[in-house]
C-alpha cells in the first residue's frame, strides 16, 4: 500500500489518562484521511504503522491502524 501524504502535514498521537489523542493540521487531517480510505481498500489484516521516524511528530506516540 502506498501512503500519500500532502505536503506540510503535521501529526501528534499522544496518550492521556488512557485516551490516544491525535492532533493535526488541515495537511494532515487530509492524509490520515486519504491513508484511511487507502486501508479500507486493503484485505484484512492490513495495517498502517505511524512513529516519529515514519511521518509523526518527533514527541509522538506510535499509531497502528488496522483492518479488521
Amino acid at each position: 500500500m502506498i501512503l500519500n501524504w500532502v505536503d506540510g502535514f503535521e501529526i501528534n498521537v499522544r496518550i492521556e489518562n488512557g485516551t490516544a489523542i491525535i492532533s493535526a493540521n488541515k495537511e494532515g487531517l487530509l492524509s490520515l484521511a486519504d491513508n484511511f480510505k487507502s486501508l479500507a481498500e486493503e484485505p484484512s489484516g492490513s495495517h498502517i504503522h505511524l512513529d516519529a521516524y515514519n511521518s509523526l511528530e518527533n514527541d509522538s506516540a506510535e499509531l497502528i491502524l488496522e483492518k479488521i
